[in-house]
């Protein structure tokens, strides 16, 4: 998959009274030291006014610049898989989805053919397009919700730096037991619990900083469950599940952290929205994705 990435110099850029260079130019944009390194050493990636330049070449008012980067093999380990892909929103750059629960994002021991990734590389396999698989961020199997695909390394790498520095808005809807009626905020640190390749705990003294946001919408008595919104400051591997837990209020269905036998039969937990700004456009976009029957039967 090759993406041209065109800038129009609207405006004198300046740098210490100078005019501002091309990867100066491009790193304010968020391109990230490792994309300018693919620039430097490949031929034909950077042109100004149609001419092969350096990075090192000034750019002024008036001129264009245009940017290339080329995929030309697909994720050789993932085997396409066609299956039904519900795409909340699809551009140059990126691929928006509406994960279903019950499916692993990426291949992995157990779940070689059956999994996001390997729809992914389908679709594109049947438009004939070379295609390499970058999830940008990534939920648990029988997590439900939103999924960001980057569609080329330049979008992949920016985004990327975006989660890292925390500028990705994330939010989530889910439902825990027990009666929770003010909004908190648990910052409790993480690490993987001892002899266990999946569970995680709360560790002050030896876990990573975790910060997790929650509201309450509703109370059902019925069951006696609390439906949250919930946004996450970090991303650790099983940050809400844990936090929850932690704060004696479990996600319900959640078997690892919860209760053997539950009300749904996986955790209640759904990716709802995504806040952040476009890798390229660097304009702001807003993602959402409706709550799930099984978790709305809860309510």
């Amino acid at each position: 998959m090759t993406r041209r990435i065109v800038y129009e110099m609207k405006e004198n850029y300046m740098t210490l009274s100078r005019p501002a260079s091309c990867s100066e130019f491009l790193r304010a944009r968020g391109f990230s030291r490792h994309l300018l390194t693919y620039l430097r050493h490949h031929e034909n990636t950077l042109f100004l006014n149609g001419e092969s330049v350096y990075t090192n070449h000034p750019v002024r008012k008036g001129d264009v610049l245009e940017v290339i980067f080329t995929d030309e093999i697909s994720s050789e380990r993932i085997v396409p898989n066609p299956m039904d892909l519900n795409i909340v929103y699809e551009d140059d750059d990126i691929l928006v989805l509406d994960k279903p629960p019950f499916l692993p994002i990426q291949p992995s021991i157990g779940h070689y053919e059956y999994t996001l990734g390997n729809g992914v590389v389908a679709y594109y396999d049947r438009q004939g397009i070379p295609f390499v698989y970058r999830c940008v961020n990534r939920l648990d199997r029988n997590t439900s919700g939103l999924v960001i695909v980057a569609k080329n390394m330049a979008s992949s790498a920016i985004l990327y730096d975006e989660m890292k520095a925390r500028r990705i808005r994330r939010t989530y809807f889910t439902v825990v037991h027990g009666r929770i009626d003010a909004a908190g905020t648990v910052d409790a640190p993480i690490r993987r619990r001892a002899a266990s390749m999946i569970e995680r705990c709360v560790d002050p003294e030896n876990g990573q900083r975790a910060i997790t946001h929650f509201a309450p919408l509703s109370y059902n008595p019925r069951n006696d469950t609390t439906a949250l919104s919930v946004r996450l400051e970090t991303g650790r591997t099983h940050q809400i599940r844990v936090h929850m837990a932690y704060l004696q209020h479990p996600v319900a269905g959640d078997t690892l952290y919860g209760w053997p036998e539950d009300v749904i039969s996986r955790q209640a937990l759904h990716s709802m929205s995504l806040e952040f700004m476009h890798p390229i456009t660097r304009e702001p976009v807003r993602f959402e994705a409706p709550v799930p029957e099984d978790i709305r039967s809860l309510l």
